[in-house]
C-alpha cells in the first residue's frame, strides 16, 4: 500500500468530485484507542490550514483541562474516501498528528512519538523500518440489543472453508472493502481457534504499518456488524483455546537495501541482524507492557496455545519469541511473537525499533538459536540454554519496563508516565476483584 503523495489542491479536487460531506479526523490515544473528531466538509479549509482544534483533556493520557487546547495537523497522505457512504454523501477521514497551541507536536501522542523513533533510526544511518503485521481477531454473534455475546459464530479451524467457517463471507467482505480502500491483501484464513480470523496484508513502512492496523481494526468492525456479529481483538476472549496475536515481521533499509540480509553471513544474516536481534532479546521483557498492554495479554501467554513464552530466537522452529522466516534477499526479516493486537502499533513499533537500535548501537550479540521445541524442555534445559520467560502478569511486565531506561526513552517522558500511572491502577482494580473461578475453587471447601 504506497503511501500517495496529495496536495492541498488533490483534497479539494477530490472532496468535490466524490461528494464528501463528512470528515472525519482519526487519531490515537494512550491505550491505542481509535479516536476521532467530525466534522463538516465546510471545515476543510481550516483542516488543511492546521487550525483545526480540539479539547485534548477529554482524551485518556493527553493533557489536564486546564491545558486541553489542542490542534489536528492532517497528514494528507492518509486521505482516503470510505467505500460505504450515508444518504446524505460520503465519507472522508485523514489521520492527523496532534500540535500544541504553540506549534510543536505534542509528545503524548503515540503517532509523534513514532515519527520521533523513527527520525533517530535515519540519524544511525538507516533509511526506513518495514512492518508486515498479521493481526487476528475473534466474532462473536450479538445478542437482540445489539451487545456481544460470547457465542461463536463458527465451529472451523485452521484453513476450514465453509459450511465449517461461517465467517467467511463476513471475512470475503472485509478484503473486499480493504482492497477497495487500497491494502494489498495477502492472505485471509479462518484461525486455528473456532470463531477465530486472520487477514495479512502487505508490509509497509513502520508509520504506514501503524495507519493500516488502525484502519484494518476500524472496517473489521464495521463490516462484523453488516454481519450481526461482534469483531473483537481482545487477546483471550475464551479460556482453553488459542488466543489473538499480531505477529510483526520486520525489516530495516539502508541506501544498499536490507539491512538484514548478507548473503555471505550465517544464515543469510548480517551483522546488523544479529546485533538489532540482541537488542530485541535484550529489551523482550522490558517491552512486553507495551506490547502486551492488558491484563488478558497474560492469559494469552500461557504454555500450550502457540503464543510465545520464552525469550530465545530460532530460524526453524515457531516455539520461540523470535523467529526468522526463511525468506532473503529483500524478503529478509525478524518476526516477533508475542505482540497482541490490543497494543498501541505506534508505541509498539516504536519500542521494538528503539530495543533494536540499541542493539546496534551497542553491538549486542544473540545467544545461540534454540532449534528444538521449547515447551517440551524442562527448567533445568531451558536454564542450560540460557532461556529466560517473559513476564507472566501485567504487574511484573510494569516492573521490567520501569528497570530499562531505553524502553523508557522509546516512549517519551509523557507517555510513559501516563502508561505506567494507567496500566498500575488497571492492574490494581483487577486483584480486587473476585471471579467465578475463585468461587468455583474454594466456596465449598473452605
Amino acid at each position: 500500500m504506497a503511501k500517495p503523495e496529495y496536495s492541498k489542491d488533490d483534497i479539494r479536487q477530490m472532496a468535490k468530485d466524490e461528494n464528501v460531506k463528512f470528515l472525519r479526523l482519526m487519531f490515537t490515544d494512550l491505550f491505542g484507542t481509535i479516536k476521532n473528531v467530525e466534522v463538516p466538509i465546510s471545515q476543510l479549509g481550516k483542516l488543511l490550514d492546521n487550525k483545526l482544534m480540539f479539547d485534548g483533556s477529554s482524551i485518556d493520557g493527553f493533557v489536564r483541562i486546564e491545558e486541553s487546547d489542542m490542534y489536528l495537523y492532517p497528514d494528507l497522505s492518509t486521505w482516503m474516501i470510505f467505500p460505504w457512504s450515508t444518504e446524505r454523501g460520503k465519507i472522508a477521514r485523514v489521520i492527523c498528528e496532534v500540535y500544541t497551541t504553540e506549534g510543536k507536536p505534542f509528545t503524548g501522542d503515540p503517532r509523534n512519538n513514532l515519527i520521533r523513533v523513527l527520525d533517530d533510526m535515519r540519524k544511525a544511518g538507516f533509511t526506513d523500518f518495514n512492518i508486515g503485521p498479521e493481526p487476528e481477531f475473534f466474532l462473536f454473534k450479538m445478542d437482540e440489543n445489539g451487545k456481544p455475546t460470547t457465542e461463536l459464530n463458527d465451529k472451523g479451524s485452521y484453513f476450514d472453508m465453509a459450511p465449517m467457517d461461517l465467517g467467511e463471507n463476513c471475512r470475503r467482505e472485509i478484503v473486499l472493502t480493504l482492497e477497495e480502500m487500497g491494502f494489498d491483501v495477502e492472505a485471509a484464513h479462518h484461525e486455528v481457534a473456532p470463531g477465530q480470523h486472520e487477514i495479512d496484508f502487505k508490509y509497509a513502512d513502520a508509520l504506514t504499518a501503524a495507519d493500516n492496523i488502525q484502519t484494518f481494526k476500524l472496517v473489521v468492525k464495521t463490516i462484523a456488524r453488516k454481519y450481526g456479529l461482534y469483531a473483537t481483538f481482545m487477546p483471550k476472549p475464551l479460556a482453553g483455546i488459542n488466543g489473538s496475536g499480531m505477529h510483526l515481521n520486520m525489516s530495516l533499509f539502508h541506501d544498499q537495501g536490507n539491512a538484514f540480509y548478507d548473503k555471505n553471513g550465517e544464515m543469510e544474516l548480517s551483522e546488523d541482524a544479529y546485533h538489532f536481534l540482541g537488542g530485541l532479546l535484550k529489551h523482550a521483557r522490558s517491552f512486553t507492557a507495551i506490547c502486551n498492554p492488558i491484563v488478558n495479554s497474560y492469559k494469552r501467554l500461557v504454555p500450550g496455545y502457540e503464543a510465545p513464552v520464552y525469550v530465545a530466537w530460532s530460524g526453524s522452529n515457531r516455539s520461540p519469541l523470535i523467529r526468522v522466516p526463511n525468506s532473503r534477499g529483500l524478503s529478509t526479516r525478524l518476526e516477533v511473537r508475542s505482540v497482541d493486537p490490543a497494543a498501541n502499533p505506534y508505541l509498539a513499533i516504536a519500542v521494538v525499533l528503539e530495543a533494536g537500535l540499541d542493539g546496534l548501537r551497542n553491538k549486542l550479540e544473540p545467544r545461540e538459536a534454540i532449534d528444538r521445541n521449547i515447551y517440551r524442555m524442562d527448567a533445568e534445559e531451558r536454564q542450560e540454554n540460557h532461556i529466560t520467560n517473559l513476564p507472566d502478569t501485567l504487574h511484573n511486565a510494569l516492573k521490567d519496563l520501569a528497570a530499562d531506561d531505553v524502553m523508557r526513552n522509546a516512549m517519551g517522558d509523557h507517555l510513559y508516565q501516563s502508561f505506567i500511572e494507567a496500566k498500575n491502577l488497571e492492574y490494581n482494580s483487577y486483584r480486587t476483584q473476585v471471579s467465578e473461578w475463585e468461587r468455583d475453587q474454594y466456596l465449598e471447601l473452605y
